[in-house]
């Protein structure tokens, strides 16, 4: 009951990220930075869709009981005013390995263990909407935090 509950908000979560990083990403291509209210607050959405995605995937793993994607958990938090730069760095890794993921997952299931722990990548923990998976919800989460901070950067 829990995890049908969790997946479907989860999966209505990822769906309405979907939709806002196209809007926001038509709307950053055409609106300048200086006057575009979301880039002064980039980091602090930023802040909550990383906040949202890492408590769901930490409740996946230790509450469910789900077996973690040893790639997944690469972030380091630095209070620092160069933040923007490492959190771009360490997003666009993130999604680069997000989109490996997708990669094995739908297209070359030929690829059934990734990771140390000989996990399967393969294994659909969750399928909502007929195509919401945890490697979507990720890949959603990382593009939607690179758009968010790179219109910060270019506002600063």
């Amino acid at each position: 009951m829990l995890l049908g509950i969790t997946n479907l908000i989860l999966g209505i979560l990822t769906i309405l990220g979907q939709i806002f990083f196209l809007i926001y990403l038509a709307y950053f291509l055409i609106t300048p930075a200086k006057t575009n209210n979301f880039s002064q607050q980039g980091i602090k959405f930023a802040f909550i869709v990383a906040l949202v995605a890492s408590s769901g995937s930490l409740f996946y793993s230790n509450i469910i009981g789900f077996a973690p994607c040893d790639l997944c958990w690469l972030a380091v938090i630095k209070k620092d005013t160069k933040i923007i730069d490492y959190s771009l760095f360490l997003t666009f890794i993130g999604a680069a390995i997000s989109l490996y993921h997708n990669y094995i997952y739908y297209i070359s299931s030929s690829i059934s263990v990734c990771g140390i722990n000989g996990i399967s990548c393969t294994i659909r923990y969750v399928l909502e909407f007929g195509y919401i998976t945890i490697p979507i919800m990720a890949l959603t989460a990382f593009l939607i935090i690179i758009i968010l901070l790179i219109n910060q950067k270019k506002y600063e």
